[in-house]
């Protein structure tokens, strides 16, 4: 019908070359010098420009995996270190399920560096607790259960990427209160991990035990807790 042709008309008039020949046309007619850019080549322009940023920063993830793996881990060789390490009396190997799967972070150096976790070696401190209450309902033959004395800590970042910044920790809540999260924060490239302790007091004297250094790549964080004393 001449209704429908002439809507069709009316469509065609408002196709976007026709847009842009107007719009080319009125800045003509004002003084504007300005380019109108077609969508089409926007588009194709944006495109490209979204590849080359791709593209480099492929080139500078595989520059600094290169440069990582020319350091060689450093030369430590964590697998001779850890069969090297030792149980003192008490000592057991903390269990992996103590070990907390942490939500999945973007990193800012993510582009650059593939995020890895850090290996470790941790061992938990056990044992008996001889206070008074404990001195009054058992004995040797029969002792009481036993406890969470300590932690060490030992998380090995070989490769860090920023030697200024000291590796650290910081606590968060946990789900039950009697415990606490301990999380090991490095930076680029590693990855967070956290573990799940005992939430009691810290004994923060070297005579007791306690140590918080990093060494040649490796942070130590060995602490036990202080002592609870029975009152009837």
């Amino acid at each position: 019908s001449n209704t429908t042709k002439k809507k069709v008309d009316d469509l065609q008039k408002l196709k976007e070359p026709v847009l842009y020949k107007s719009l080319e046309s009125l800045l003509e007619s004002s003084g504007k010098s300005t380019r109108v850019i077609p969508y089409q080549e926007d588009l194709t322009s944006r495109n490209t420009q979204r590849k080359a940023i791709l593209k480099r920063q492929a080139v500078l993830h595989q520059e600094a995996e290169t440069e990582l793996s020319s350091r060689g881990n450093s030369g430590m060789n964590i697998d001779e270190i850890i069969q090297n390490q030792h149980l003192a009396e008490g000592e057991e190997v903390m269990p992996e399920r103590d070990s907390i799967k942490l939500p999945t972070e973007i990193y800012s150096w993510k582009t650059r560096f593939k995020p890895r976790k850090p290996r470790y070696f941790n061992r938990v401190k056990t044992g008996f607790d001889w206070n008074k209450y404990n001195q009054t309902h058992y004995d040797e033959d029969n002792p009481p259960p036993k406890i969470v004395k300590g932690y060490k800590f030992n998380i090995f970042y070989p490769d860090l990427i920023d030697k200024s910044k000291v590796p650290y920790f910081k606590l968060e809540a946990a789900d039950e209160e009697e415990f606490v999260i301990i999380r090991f924060i490095a930076g680029a490239p590693y990855e967070d991990v956290a573990f799940k302790i005992v939430n009691k007091e810290w004994a923060k004297q070297a005579f007791n035990g306690f140590r918080s250094t990093f060494e040649r790549g490796i942070l130590h964080l060995h602490f036990n807790f202080k002592r609870t004393f029975y009152r009837k």
